[in-house]
């Protein structure tokens, strides 16, 4: 089976053993995120979810890089949407990560290249991340006057609140050794060798009971305190939506897409 989703932005395909590949396309913008990605990602995932055949979900990113967080091109635009607009988007952002970490199924995420922002959300919300040693991750919201509020439950899981409060705060780039030594992927191997690393991993989890692993998956992310509540996931949508049109991300969209340092920065 093979489809598509989000204008093209998301494909699917499935084997016949059950493994889906859940694959970003859209290259010529490094897989970032927009609106077509983020319905795209819940119409596949939604599809998946129905679909009893399947039984393990691998996560990747066509181009050069793996995802290179939200488009902030995209981002400056909604900004000057109304507030109620900007909650209705940052509801669906949250509604895919969340549905990425509650998702019944066994997920696995395969990077290369560039891993920034809502892209290292992505890979804290599976069940296991494999990195080439090309990969370069970065939790970049802060540095463009946004901030990550929707991923930080799961970068917390992942990698710990230590690890959280500096990369998240000095938006530093760290590569696939860091990443491993933080708990952020599990395994990293030889650029080009993505396929063959997950391979044993995939049979493995293949050969594991199928209601075993949702009801394990399901337990390990309730004793996390990862399944959020209703009022939880709202506190942290309007957050995330309220910074989105403030003075500061203003300046920090513009800086980047004026390639200069934002305000704040002393001597910029």
């Amino acid at each position: 089976m093979s489809d598509t989703f989000g204008n093209g932005t998301v494909l699917l395909a499935v084997d016949g053993r059950g493994v889906a590949t859940v694959t970003l396309n859209r290259p010529e913008r490094n897989n970032a995120y927009n609106d077509d990605v983020i319905g795209g990602l819940l119409d596949a995932f939604g599809r998946l979810d129905g679909d009893d055949a399947v039984r393990v979900v691998v996560i990747r990113g066509n181009g050069k890089h793996f995802q290179a967080g939200a488009d902030l091109a995209w981002l400056k635009e909604i900004g000057k949407l109304s507030p109620e607009q900007n909650v209705a988007v940052s509801a669906r952002t949250m509604a895919a990560i969340q549905g990425l970490t509650e998702f019944p199924k066994p997920t696995v995420a395969l990077i290369h290249g560039g891993c920034f922002g809502g892209g290292t959300g992505i890979v804290a919300a599976v069940d296991i991340a494999i990195a080439s040693r090309d990969a370069i991750f970065a939790i970049t919201e802060a540095r463009w006057g946004v901030m990550a509020g929707i991923i930080i439950p799961h970068l917390n899981a992942a990698i710990g609140v230590r690890n959280v409060r500096r990369w998240a705060l000095s938006c530093e780039r760290f590569g696939a050794e860091q990443a491993k030594e933080m708990g952020l992927v599990h395994q990293v191997c030889e650029v080009g060798a993505l396929d063959a690393a997950a391979a044993p991993i995939i049979d493995g989890l293949l050969l594991s009971a199928p209601e075993a692993v949702m009801q394990t998956k399901h337990r390990a992310l309730i004793e996390a305190g990862l399944l959020l509540g209703e009022g939880h996931i709202d506190a942290l949508v309007r957050e995330h939506a309220a910074k989105r049109p403030s003075e500061e991300a203003v300046e920090g969209l513009a800086s980047f897409l004026e390639k200069r340092h934002p305000s704040w920065y002393p001597g910029g």
